[in-house]
């Protein structure tokens, strides 16, 4: 039994909104665990742009690999961006086999075309049909061996087809066996999609769009911010390296010692360090002495 699956249902299905940022590896996923983060999210763009080639490119046993260092390390539950499933249903089932094994707590897969094509990336979205996406939904629950690793059908058809086909397709959907449906809507529809889908509803976007509250009120369930952690970083990564290259400094005020201290404790070293010092560090103190 996977106790990171079963919490992550079990709020799936509770009354508060769950807010899940994006985690691309373990130190990371120990961030979000500190803050109270009840979910973290492996995100396929974002991976793509760290690898500086596209979401499109990657492979299941890449995604998996990643997924499998966070879990390794960290509590806190991970949703797996699986994309288009990399290919037909007997592929979306070796993609539940590796990302359940990794310990992931939930996949998600969206319904445009496979292999998937970079042009995702300036907003060109090609869906595959609704009895196609079925399919895939269908072998992704058929294959999975604990009920609690969830399944998670994106659609985004309301971009490109309407509202009332998004709805319909996310029906659909949850028919063939989705555990959550996840969709992309204006605000003034997101009350209207909650009403007339049966299953949590998932979106993604900045975790400052709605409140809390807000989000409950409109009714949906997870909130997937797959974006935020990488602009931050980047953002001061770029504008410290700019002021160093024009001005010879940074410019930035980092407690240095203080950071590692913390990233030690953090990252669960002080159970190494106590090995340490009861068996190798023993043996080179009495080297030392002799």
């Amino acid at each position: 039994m996977n106790d990171a699956r079963s919490r992550l249902r079990q709020a799936m299905f509770g009354d508060d909104t769950i807010f899940a940022p994006l985690v691309l590896d373990p130190l990371s996923g120990l961030l979000a665990q500190e803050f109270g983060f009840k979910a973290g999210y492996l995100s396929g763009g974002a991976l793509g742009f760290q690898y500086a080639v596209s979401e499109a490119l990657l492979t299941a046993t890449e995604i998996a690999d990643v997924a499998r260092r966070i879990t390794s390390r960290c509590e806190l539950p991970l949703i797996v961006d699986g994309g288009v499933g990399f290919g037909d249903p007997v592929h979306v089932v070796r993609a539940v086999w590796e990302f359940e094994q990794a310990g992931a707590a939930a996949v998600e897969f969206e319904d445009q075309v496979a292999p998937k094509r970079v042009h995702h990336h300036i907003g060109v979205e090609h869906l595959i049909s609704t009895a196609d996406m079925c399919a895939k939904v269908t072998a992704a629950t058929e294959a999975r061996s604990d009920k609690d690793f969830l399944i998670i059908a994106r659609t985004g058809a309301m971009r490109h087809e309407g509202v009332e086909s998004g709805i319909a397709r996310l029906k659909s959907y949850v028919d063939a066996g989705a555990d959550v449906a996840m969709a992309f809507c204006r605000d003034q529809d997101l009350q209207k999609v909650a009403t007339n889908v049966s299953a949590p509803m998932a979106t993604i976007t900045s975790l400052d769009h709605h409140s809390s509250q807000e989000w409950k009120e409109y009714g949906w369930s997870l909130i997937i911010d797959a974006f935020t952690p990488q602009a931050l970083s980047l953002t001061a990564t770029r504008e410290a390296y700019r002021r160093f290259t024009e001005n010879g400094s940074t410019g930035t005020d980092i407690d240095g010692l203080k950071l590692h201290r913390e990233l030690v404790e953090m990252t669960g070293l002080a159970a190494l360090l106590d090995l340490e010092r009861r068996t190798t560090e023993i043996e080179a103190s009495e080297e030392g002495t002799r």
